[in-house]
């Protein structure tokens, strides 16, 4: 299965925009979140788990249970504060 995985603000500027991902099965948002922390030292540093960040998976934030389906856009990004 294929996805789309997107990154914003900081974590932009670490990995990129985006990449696209083939997938062997069905994961979880967690479980990718793993997976690319495991995949290279600029993603164990940008997605580790002391830091946190929030998900949207097609526009729409989730929680890192959401299981991640074919065609999905998977989005990361730093919480937000307003002033």
């Amino acid at each position: 299965m294929k996805i789309e995985v997107r990154y914003f603000a900081a974590l932009r500027e670490q990995l990129g925009a985006a990449q696209s991902l083939e997938l062997a099965q069905a994961c979880s948002v967690g479980d990718l979140r793993d997976q690319l922390i495991a995949s290279s030292s600029q993603h164990a540093q940008a997605l580790s788990r002391a830091k946190a960040l929030r998900c949207a998976l097609n526009k729409n934030l989730c929680a890192e249970t959401a299981v991640l389906s074919d065609g999905d856009e998977l989005a990361f990004f730093p919480p937000v504060t307003g002033g």
